[in-house]
C-alpha cells in the first residue's frame, strides 16, 4: 500500500468500514429481518416489535436465506 492508499483511509475510517463485505452482508440480512417484521405484524394486526421479527426469522429462515446468499456469492466470484 503507498502514501496516498494509506493516507486515504486514515482521512475516512468510516468509508473503510461501510465498504467492507460484512457491513454489506449484514444490511442484506437486516433487510430481510424487517421484511419478516413487516410480515408479522400485518397478520397480526399490529407492530410485533423488531425483537419478535428478528427471532422468528432467525428461526425459520436464516440457516436457509444464508445457504442461497452463500450460493449467489459463488456465483458472482465465478462471473468475476
Amino acid at each position: 500500500m503507498d502514501v496516498k492508499e494509506a493516507s486515504h483511509f486514515s482521512l475516512d475510517p468510516k468509508s473503510v468500514f461501510k465498504n467492507s463485505v460484512l457491513y454489506r452482508e449484514f444490511l442484506l440480512e437486516r433487510e430481510e429481518i424487517l421484511k419478516h417484521k413487516w410480515h408479522l405484524s400485518e397478520q397480526a394486526g399490529h407492530d410485533v416489535g423488531f425483537e419478535k421479527g428478528l427471532l422468528d426469522w432467525i428461526v425459520k429462515h436464516r440457516v436457509a436465506w444464508r445457504a442461497n446468499r452463500e450460493k449467489e456469492l459463488a456465483k458472482e466470484k465465478e462471473i468475476c
